[in-house]
């Protein structure tokens, strides 16, 4: 590997997946507790956009396993894309 980008590989990233959204009443939210369950309108193996610091970079699926959440990824954007989500 070129010793100029092994330089750059521990360099932290924010990665957030969009696994759902909701519509809630404010007092709905007042309301919740530790354990309190938030249901989305998102399911297994559907299609969510994965962001690397706050810009969109790909989609993926949600995958349970072992009762927990994943995203696999399943395409990265083109660099036409890539450079919309950018401006």
């Amino acid at each position: 590997m070129n010793d100029k980008f092994g330089r750059v590989l521990d360099i932290p990233l924010k990665v957030t997946a969009i696994l759902g959204k909701t519509k809630m009443n404010l007092k709905d939210i007042f309301e919740l507790t530790k354990g309190s369950l938030i249901e989305l309108n998102t399911f297994e193996n559907q299609e969510v956009e994965i962001f690397v610091n706050g810009q969109k970079i790909a989609y993926g699926q949600v995958v349970i396993v072992d009762q927990n959440f994943g995203v696999r990824i399943t395409s990265i954007l083109g660099e036409e894309e890539l450079a919309k989500t950018l401006a």
